[in-house]
């Protein structure tokens, strides 16, 4: 049976503000560094079973490194 989350435990979440500042930081990093981020978050996001989900801030951050990844590319 699946559990219902905590309520009173609140899921962290990036600010539109953050999440512009970490693509700011992620834009003067090296490329060595980024591709070590994005895999870090991509870890982070992995589903390892149906009761475990990545959290919303992961996604994000993922997120963040992939277009900044796309960016570098084209």
């Amino acid at each position: 049976m699946a559990r219902r989350p905590d309520p009173g435990k609140r899921e962290e979440i990036l600010s539109r503000e953050h999440l512009e500042e970490l693509g700011y930081n992620l834009s003067h990093m090296s490329m060595s560094a980024v591709l070590d981020f994005y895999q870090r978050a991509y870890r982070d996001c992995r589903i390892i079973n149906s009761h475990t989900f990545p959290p919303a801030r992961a996604v994000q951050e993922l997120v963040q490194a992939w277009k900044q990844l796309r960016k570098w590319r084209s």
